[in-house]
């Protein structure tokens, strides 16, 4: 303690906490304001010094010894307490009522001390051990009039019981009366909890917390909530001591120290607390029958009841739907819902009076407040209970949500899901594979709605603004992402991967979001390109070709500087690849102009036919790929082989001197993506899965592992049928494959006549083919055909085709969609096309333009392919279908000429003709000798 005098006041310093506060003269401070230490012990005795009006110094020698004394006998407890006891002595009195006697005599305390365990004890005093002072104290508490109190024996025991069966049987009178006896006054109090005899139990401390916990227990309950497994145990209180500043500390007990009962404790602590669900015994059957009567009575007062009780809160929900309450259903294999209750609710749910109806959203809002975790992106995230997961699976099937009004709380149901830990989101994932096709489906076009209606508000007004639920599409984005992950895992999927495409980003600015996403350090934050799947394949193909159209520009900005540098005159061709080709040596032309260019391959492509005066302006382009793809897989060029069952090519495994064949194919496929051209090419799906593994090359490493996936058995039927049904016959044998196979771990292969054996494992030729083996050998036979025995081949192919198509947007494609980018749609409506014809010279209402589209319409595939090729100069169809094309029709004179076509502008040239007979005639004629620039 630092005091510091001046003539006015003083200041004392604390020295727990270095507070220093100003006294005015003739007080003295005792505890400090900040912390609420004494400044010292001698401040403490001054207190009880003041509290009897007598002045510090009178006494201040035997009142420190007296100190000394009781922290000998009981520390800083016995000071405490005497402290206590004066302050409460010390209230104001009339000077007639003071005396010396009363003011010097005090009751004391017996000496705290402590026990084998440490912690806090009272020592009772022997009339040797108290001497003259007890006998004083004996004298002074006789000689205030005696205190009858009245007769009170209820035990904590006998009162856990009262509850007990008052809580069975509802009748709590005799609770409430000793409830409302016991506070009824100081005497009842005492009366109640002042007994020696629960002193050596725990004292009145044990018997006001047993008191207080039957109290927090009798709260009111339905019956069926109530267990005996509620009931809590008390633990042992921790031993304390004082520190170095003699303030109270609290000693952490060892295990030594605590013994079984701190163990006991512990596993209290540790162990969940078990739910009690309320008995709901509900069918479907039996709501379909009270929904029956409702509608014939008009009375709705049970349905209306069940869906207010239902959905209150996720417990309620957990008994209403969950198969068996007792078990906990901690695997993903199975929710444990009752799935066809859960359709009939929400089946019904639509078609109750609105009052129902607003009554099961109120119950909804209130469930998902009860949930008091933070949601936003940076909360940590806390685990849920199963049950948690069960009530969000449940809700989210909502068939209410369709409707705008109700979007709010949607958001909210989002949010959470979207906020649940990744552990939770695994559970969730496999869990919504449970729910049939139809309603996963209704439940992605609900949040496909959602976020539509978030981008392009119908009526803004009836949505919060835009700046305050900025939250509501990456929470919405989210669980789409789950649902998509459900979709995944499961085989065959629930739905089309095409179900998860929202067109309606078609209408924002992609390359915004594209860019966003490449830069996360600019534009931090969410963007549509971090869930590709959610992206329709028409904004995909957007995002390639812009991105191609901007590599484009930057390879002919730098052809033009250099050009300048060099000081030549730049000219038109410098800006495009121009490839100059035979139609007689077209792929040796092909190939040589392509290894001789390939640092113009990211330029615009133009092709020129030598001997040929025609212009390119994509029709040449479209025919130069749709020749060259010909004549490449034809079966004499040997590079591929044709399945006839599974109608598609796979490279062929025999080796050769130069891969390089195999490249231009691969640039072949890119530059037909890079500039917007289909092609006809019939490869399985698993090589466009080869072909994004991985989707980016990667970077100055060209000894990396490229085009290696694995594949399996089902991916083998795609292009080699026989052979894998083989396979599976193999692993369905239920006799002894050892015996009646006679294979080893060897594959034998025959291409061009001549067969080649091949050890799958080493020393293969030695190991048989078992019961045991047999996936092993399986699963290494699919490695070996489609990944070991053409890997130099699709090595080439791939490097080929990523040496043009090299952009990121590859990411963000599905094995499908890079199929559909390459090939197109596989979808032919001619009356698509029709729709968005336009004529020149001719009407829709002309005869003509009638009977033609008649005689289209009824042509079969392969002639309605032709006159594709003939009119566009490729027989593929765009990825947006028909509706996307642009066909046009023009009127020209003469009855003896054939039809025309311009390819680059996707025009046939129609002759007027009088007769049905001659168009058909003439049109045949010309779609069937349909090549080259002009007639030979």
């Amino acid at each position: 303690m630092a005091s510091q005098a001046s003539s006015a006041v003083t200041v004392v310093t604390c020295k727990s906490c270095n507070t220093s506060v100003t006294q005015q003269p003739g007080t003295r401070r005792t505890i400090c304001p900040n912390c609420g230490n004494f400044y010292d012990p001698r401040a403490a005795v001054d207190a009880r010094l003041r509290s009897r009006r007598k002045p510090p110094e009178e006494k201040l020698p035997e009142l420190q010894k007296n100190e000394k004394e009781k922290e000998k006998s009981g520390g800083a407890f016995q000071s405490i307490a005497n402290f206590f006891h004066n302050l409460g002595s010390s209230k104001k009195k009339s000077n007639n009522d003071l005396s010396d006697e009363q003011s010097s005599t005090s009751t004391s305390l017996p000496p705290i001390s402590h026990d084998s365990k440490g912690r806090l004890t009272v020592t009772p005093q022997t009339s040797e051990d108290s001497g003259c002072q007890s006998r004083s104290s004996q004298r002074n508490q006789n000689s205030p009039q005696k205190v009858v109190y009245p007769v009170r024996t209820k035990t904590a025991e006998v009162l856990k019981s009262e509850v007990e069966a008052a809580h069975a049987s509802g009748n709590w009178k005799e609770v409430q009366d000793f409830y409302a006896t016991t506070f009824d006054s100081f005497l009842e109090l005492n009366a109640a909890f002042k007994e020696k005899e629960k002193e050596k139990s725990g004292g009145a401390f044990q018997s006001i917390a047993n008191f207080f916990h039957n109290l927090g227990s009798s709260k009111k309950k339905s019956n069926n909530d109530l267990s005996d497994e509620q009931s809590s145990t008390s633990t042992s209180l921790p031993p304390i001591s004082h520190d170095s500043k003699g303030r109270l500390t609290v000693t952490p007990q060892t295990s030594e120290d605590s013994g079984c009962q701190s163990r006991s404790s512990q596993r209290n602590q540790n162990s969940p607390q078990k739910v009690v669900y309320p008995v709901r015994t509900k069918t479907a059957e039996v709501l379909k029958s009270e929904v029956e009567a409702a509608h014939a009575s008009g009375n709705w007062k049970e349905v209306q009841d069940f869906y207010a009780t239902t959905f209150d809160s996720f417990l309620e929900l957990n008994a209403a739907f969950k198969k068996e309450p007792s078990k906990e259903y901690k695997t993903t294999d199975d929710p444990g819902l009752k799935t066809e209750l859960v359709n009939t609710v929400f089946d019904f749910l639509l078609d109750l009076p609105q009052d129902i109806q607003k009554i099961v959203l109120k119950a909804i809002i209130n469930s998902l407040l009860k949930d008091k975790r933070p949601h936003h992106d940076g909360a940590a995230k806390q685990p849920h209970s199963k049950d948690d997961l069960r009530a969000y699976l449940i809700l989210l099937q909502n068939p209410q949500f369709e409707n705008v009004a109700t979007y709010v709380i949607l958001a909210h149901l989002l949010r959470q899901v979207a906020a649940l830990s990744d552990q939770d989101h695994h559970f969730m994932v496999h869990w919504m594979k449970v729910i049939e096709e139809k309603r996963f489906k209704d439940v992605i076009n609900r949040l496909h709605l959602f976020v539509s209606c978030r981008l392009f508000p119908p009526k803004p007004q009836d949505l919060p603004p835009m700046s305050k639920c900025t939250w509501w599409i990456p929470s919405a984005t989210k669980v789409l992402a789950l649902l998509n992950a459900a979709n995944n895992v499961q085989v065959p999927p629930l739905v089309k991967y095409t179900e998860f495409y929202n067109t309606t980003i078609d209408h924002l600015d992609v390359m915004a979001e594209y860019y966003a996403w490449q830069n996360p350090s600019t534009h931090p934050g969410f963007t549509f390109c971090q869930y590709p799947f959610i992206l329709s394949i028409t904004a995909k193909r957007t995002i390639l070709q812009r991105d191609s159209e901007q590599q484009m520009i930057v390879m002919a900005r730098r052809s033009l500087v250099a050009k300048v540098q060099r000081r030549q005159l730049p000219d038109i061709g410098m800006l495009f690849m121009n490839l100059n080709v035979r139609r007689s040596h077209l792929v040796s032309d092909s190939l040589n102009e392509i290894a001789r260019k390939q640092h113009d391959l990211k330029k615009k492509l133009k092709v020129t036919f030598e001997g040929e005066p025609g212009l390119d302006m994509g029709g040449l382009t479209k025919e130069w790929f749709l020749l060259l793809i010909r004549q490449i897989f034809r079966p004499e060029y040997g590079m591929f082989t044709f399945d006839k069952e599974s109608n598609v090519y796979w490279f062929s495994s025999a080796p050769c001197d130069n891969y390089q064949e195999f490249n231009l194919v691969g640039v072949l496929m890119g530059l037909a993506v890079y500039n917007s051209i289909n092609l006809d090419i019939r490869f399985p799906l698993c090589c466009y899965q080869k072909l994004l593994s991985p989707a980016v090359v990667p970077y100055n490493n060209p000894s990396a592992t490229v085009g290696v996936t694995p594949l399996g058995v089902d991916d083998l039927s795609l292009t080699m049928p026989g052979l894998a049904k083989g396979l599976k016959e193999l692993l369905e044998y239920e006799g002894d494959v050892e015996d009646d196979f006679c294979m080893t771990f060897q594959v034998s292969l025959t291409e061009f006549g001549h067969t080649r054996t091949h050890s799958l494992k080493p020393n293969g030729e030695k190991i048989p083919v078992t019961n045991k083996n047999r996936k092993e050998y399986v699963q290494l036979y699919v490695d070996w055909i489609l990944n070991k025995s053409i890997y130099s081949q699709f090595q080439a192919f791939y490097h080929g085709f990523h040496s043009v198509c090299a952009s990121n947007a590859l990411i963000m494609l599905r094995p499908e969609e890079v199929e559909m980018l390459v090939c197109g749609s596989p979808e032919l409506n001619m009356e698509d096309l029709k729709k968005v014809t336009t004529y020149d010279g001719y009407t829709a209402s002309d005869t003509t333009i009638k009977v033609f589209w008649e005689l289209v319409c009824s042509m079969p595939k392969e002639l309605q392919k032709r006159l594709l090729l003939f009119t566009t100069g490729s027989d593929r169809i765009p990825i947006g279908g028909m509706s996307e094309m642009q066909f046009k029709i023009t009127k020209v004179d003469g009855q003896n000429v054939l039809p025309m076509s311009h390819t680059c502008f996707n025009q046939l040239v129609l002759p007027n003709y009088k007769h049905k007979k001659t168009l058909k005639q003439k049109l045949l004629i010309a779609i069937q000798n349909a090549e080259g620039f002009g007639i030979e």
